[in-house]
This record gives C-alpha cells, structure tokens and sequence, in this order.
C-alpha cells in the first residue's frame, strides 16, 4: 500500500514544492517554484533556549519543533500567496541530524503530502546546503566544483554534468563548523560558536603559531583536530602558567588557519579540473572572512563565484526546496515507511 504512494505523479516542469527543514534547532518552510524562485521562506529558530547549554539539546530542540512546525508552515504558505492545493510535493529533510528533531519535521511533513495526495520528496540536508546556489544563479548548471563548509561536514566536489557528485576530498575528523563550535567553549565564547568566533576575531592580529595544512598537502582532505587540539593546548597551557593572552588573537589565528586552507583547495580543484565555476555552500560560508577570500582569490583568477547570501548558508528551507526539485525532476519520491537518518552518505 505504502509503496504505492511513489507512483503515478505527473511530473510538471515547473512544479510548486513546500519544503520542511527541522535537522537542528531551526524550524523552517518555504515554497520554492521551478527550483530556482523562492516565494516564501520562514524560519522559527530555538537557538536561544540553547545558549545556557552550551550546545543543541536534543529534547529541548525537538519539543520546539514540535510547537513550531504548523506555524511555521503556515507562515510559508500565506507569505507565498498561496492555497496548500497549489503544493505539487512536499520536500523534507530526513538527514543529517538530530534523530528527534528530524522525525517531527519527517512526520508533518508525511502527514501533510497524504492529505494533498502530493508526492513525498527525501531531501538530504548536506546536499540542500549546496542546491542553495541554484536559487542565486537562476542560470547555473553543472559541471562545477563546489565547497561544502559546515558544521558537521567539510569537502571539495566535483559537480558532474548529470549533476552527480564526484567526492574529491573531505574531513578526515573535525567538519570545520565543528572546530569553530569547539574552539569557542575552549575561550569561553557562547554558543553559536563560529559567529562569536568572527566576531571577536575582528578585534584580534594573526600572530599566534598553529598548525597549518600546506597547499596540496593531502590531496583535497582536511583534518582538524589537530589544529582545534593546538588552540586547547595554548590556552591551556598558558592558564596552567598564570599568563595573560588576547582571547581575540586565538580567535583570529585559529580562523586564518581554519578558512585559509579552505579557499586553497577549492581553488586548486577548480585549476586541476579546469572548471571555472565554484559555488559554495553551508554554514561556515556565512563566515565573513571565508566570504572575503574567496571573493578577492576568485577575481584573481577569473574564476565565477556562486556564494549565496547568508541567510541561505545556514539552515533554511529554501535550499531544501531547490535540492527538492532536483529530486522532484527524477522521480525520486518517496512513501510513508521514509525513515530520519542521523547519517546520511553525502554520493
């Protein structure tokens, strides 16, 4: 019976999708049309429940998804200017995250395209934060390269003409997003880490030594732990000797260290692969100074930069929209037994 739900949709080419994003602390809908207009997009955030903490709380995360979710679609709609019998399918994230946070979004989201009789659309978040370029560059296609930098995930793809993903490198431990969340606690910033992180880095000089990945050094993956483990040694160390330092230059170095090597081998995939597009996708791409390299390092080299507005960096559901349609144009629905996934494979 379930499985029947995947069958006999008209795929339009122009088609009206919802979208529901809910992997984290944000709840989020948006209408997105033809994959490329976005007509509406809410976002109802329990971030600030979870400063105190430190960190996301699963429970607390889910239980404000739970009261956001219907507001927040409704929002969605009426800022579309739309009826919900306008929706032609439903996009969902079902993964990456929070296995709680995800089931309730998963869940509405379900419910909502049987009582349509619309097709369910599975929605991997990773590959959402990189479908955001489309909605920026209406004119965009493959092949490109692409930068995935965010909280749980850092890679360098290929973008192959049939849209597919080529993996060139990736994070070997630590996502980026991840060392910025850690080296924050380490000096006593509040959560979220990577934007007190920016912040207080204006404020500081690039003079503290840090491990640093050479250009080329290891093909196109990253690794750091290394680099957040130095950052917790120096002040550790520094504290354990009763010595002053600028919780600003810390700040500063590390994000140097973090992002320069970022900007080098997205840059040298584009060389080596002689692509001269390169989009950008993610939440450390709201950082400002990744925003800044990138901008100045692909003019250098007449290289066409597709670096969405922060709003679609970070957690939307725009971008799920887009990636929604890409899904959509394939068929790739699914039934009522789809699953969250607190993993997904990002090929």
């Amino acid at each position: 019976m379930y499985a029947d739900l995947k069958k006999g949709f008209k795929i339009k080419s122009d088609p009206v999708i919802l979208a529901i994003e809910s992997s984290c602390d944000e709840t989020a809908a948006a209408v997105v049309k033809g994959g490329r207009e976005i007509l509406s997009s809410e976002i109802m955030s329990s971030c600030s429940e979870h400063i105190r903490f430190g960190g996301v709380v699963p429970e607390i995360a889910s239980r404000a998804h739970t009261a956001a979710v219907s507001e927040v679609v409704k929002r969605a709609i009426n800022s579309a200017n739309i009826k919900l019998s306008d929706v032609d399918a439903v996009a969902v994230t079902y993964g990456a995250g929070l296995l709680g946070a995800l089931l309730v979004g998963l869940s509405y989201a379900k419910a909502l395209a049987f009582s349509l009789g619309v097709p369910i659309i599975p929605v991997s978040h990773i590959r959402g934060h990189l479908a955001a370029s489309y909605l920026v560059d209406k004119a965009l296609k493959p092949p490109f390269i692409s930068l995935l930098a965010s909280g749980g995930h850092t890679a360098v793809i290929e973008v192959e003409e049939d849209g597919e993903f080529h993996i060139l490198g990736g994070t070997k431990d630590d996502a980026v997003g991840e060392a910025f969340d850690k080296v924050a606690r380490t000096i006593g910033l509040n959560y979220p880490g990577g934007p007190n992180i920016e912040k207080l880095a204006l404020e500081g000089k690039n003079v503290i030594t840090l491990p640093k990945m050479l250009k080329g050094e290891n093909g196109y993956n990253f690794s750091y732990s290394g680099l957040k483990t130095a950052v917790v040694n120096f002040v550790h160390n520094a504290e354990q000797r009763g010595e002053s330092f600028s919780k600003a230059d810390v700040a500063k170095s590390f994000q140097c260290s973090a992002i320069d090597i970022l900007v080098e081998k997205a840059l040298k995939a584009c060389r080596e692969y002689g692509r001269n597009t390169l989009t950008v996708g993610g939440g450390v791409a709201a950082n400002g100074y990744l925003r800044e390299r990138l901008t100045t390092e692909c003019k250098k080299e007449r290289i066409k930069l597709v670096l969405p507005p922060k709003i679609l960096c970070t957690d939307n559901a725009a971008m799920i929209g887009a990636e929604g349609y890409i899904q959509y144009i394939k068929g790739n629905f699914a039934d009522l037994t789809l699953n969250a996934k607190a993993r997904v494979d990002l090929g």
